[in-house]
């Protein structure tokens, strides 16, 4: 019964997402859904875009077994990201009327960043995907009781999710997210509900969460060491998922500046609520089955909430919640599908091809998704075996120190100049990889935050130092008007 209601959940997601597609005619449909979307429509696709695997399944887990201090990157860094890009990033991007993110490296800087900032952001999706389909694999084992594979269960999920964003873009990902958020607000809300029943009242679940430490949010002995990891986690993806082009999209699909403005900023705060329902059912978890949940706890933290529901809950609540986590899985998913592929031929394969006109360059967008789709299913059975949640903390690391201080700087600092750019990015990757690559660096210093402040000194000394890199207009001196403020 359990499955059969799933099955047909995933049918009318499908439906959804392919009658959603019947408003594409143009790569603006496709890429910014014609930016034409309402208020309530934004804020539930930053919301659901951001709600995905990692929140429910990871995010829970690492709570469950570090407390607070644990989640400083997601959700507390993840729901700063979509706050900040309200407060500071909407506004301007949204006037420039642009595709993609790499649009505006293009406009500020020139192609060499465009090109350079476009491959960091394409590759940073791979880890975020890649997470997505493994939490789809694991979903799909549980429901049949093992009955099917985890890489089965991969295959099936990604094939689901690809049917209607292939077709239907940035419409079917945005009609999809809504309907998706509100399965996800009312299946967790009632499950959290059951659960702290089960446990004995939420006084008692917090009571313990309490005694156990899992409230202890900042480093206990604040040396400068704890502080800078702590730092480095709390801005990976608070300042390294700005420069993204699904949190891009969801601006520019906006039907005005105040609503891509304001949809982030709610979306954001409703993200962070939301994301203590998991670590709150995990906690009663720990209470309802002491002994099964510290065995998972051991050998796969991420399997303690699904395990609760299918063996405490009743049915209702059982297709609440895979329905809800499925909702969570599929419009992050989605949405991290199609923001790779759109750059891809965008930013990269268009300027090999200038010439492609729009009905070309919407085909080669849906080709682009279907190639970037088998990559990342390849990529995920690889990678089995590797938490969800460092899947995703991972990802964002690479846009942090390679395209962030491009981003801002361009927009708030007049005199950043396309050598100031191109430095920043160089510097950035170069000292995260040489972190990466040593063992000793990256346990005395946090490898992330390395980068950022290397692609700082980068921006600001490339730009007030003599200018032997022409900008995108062809000026070697930045002071040429060269410069957007």
């Amino acid at each position: 019964m359990l499955v059969t209601f799933i099955v047909l959940y995933l049918l009318a997601s499908i439906a959804i997402g392919l009658y959603a597609a019947t408003r594409v005619h143009n790569t603006a449909d496709y890429a910014v859904a014609g930016r034409s979307l309402p208020l309530a429509v934004v804020i539930a696709t930053t919301f659901a875009t951001w709600f995905g695997s990692e929140t429910v399944l990871g995010v829970s887990a690492r709570f469950v077994d570090g407390g607070l201090g644990a989640v400083v990157e997601d959700p507390f860094g993840a729901s700063m990201c979509l706050v900040l890009v309200g407060l500071f990033f909407a506004y301007r991007l949204y006037q420039k009327n642009l595709i993609t993110l790499g649009d505006y490296y293009r406009q500020r800087f020139g192609r060499a960043v465009e090109v350079l900032c476009s491959a960091i952001i394409i590759f940073s999706y791979l880890g975020w995907v890649a997470a997505q389909i493994t939490a789809l694999g694991l979903v799909f084992n549980l429901l049949t009781q093992g009955g099917m594979s985890i890489t089965a269960g991969m295959v099936l999920g990604t094939v689901v999710v690809l049917v209607y964003t292939l077709y239907g873009g940035m419409w079917s990902v945005a009609l999809t997210d809504f309907v998706q958020m509100i399965v996800i607000a009312l299946g967790l809300i009632a499950i959290a509900w059951f659960a702290a029943d089960l446990a004995g009242g939420a006084g008692k679940v917090i009571d313990y969460a309490a005694r156990e430490g899992k409230f202890q949010f900042f480093p206990q002995d604040g040396g400068m060491k704890e502080w800078s990891f702590f730092i480095a986690s709390a801005i990976t993806m608070m300042l390294g998922s700005i420069p993204q082009q699904d949190v891009f999209q969801r601006v520019m699909s906006s039907n005005s500046a105040s609503t891509a403005r304001t949809g982030p900023v709610i979306g954001g705060v409703l993200y962070l609520l939301f994301a203590f329902i998991p670590m709150f059912v995990v906690t009663s978890a720990v209470l309802i089955m002491p002994e099964t949940a510290q065995a998972l706890l051991k050998d796969d933290p991420q399997k303690v909430l699904p395990t609760l529901v299918m063996e405490r809950m009743p049915l209702a609540l059982q297709i609440a919640f895979f329905g809800a986590l499925l909702s969570a899985i599929m419009s992050t998913a989605s949405a991290t599908l199609l923001a790779p592929s759109t750059t891809f031929v965008e930013n990269i394969l268009r300027n090999l091809r200038p010439d492609m006109s729009d009905a070309m360059t919407l085909k080669a967008m849906r080709v682009a998704v279907l190639v970037f789709t088998g990559c990342v299913l390849t990529y995920a059975i690889t990678m089995q075996g590797t938490s969800i949640y460092e899947m995703v903390s991972g990802a964002y690391q690479v846009p942090l120190v390679g395209a962030f201080v491009p981003l801002v700087f361009g927009l708030y600092w007049k005199r950043a100049t396309t050598q100031g750019a191109l430095m920043a990015v160089a510097l950035g990757l170069g000292v995260w990889l040489l972190f990466v690559a040593s063992a000793s660096l990256s346990e005395a210093f946090p490898q992330q935050l390395a980068g950022l402040l290397a692609a700082l000194v980068g921006m600001v000394a490339g730009s007030l130092l003599p200018q032997f890199v022409p900008d995108h207009k062809g000026h070697v001196h930045h002071y040429e008007g060269s410069a957007e403020a």
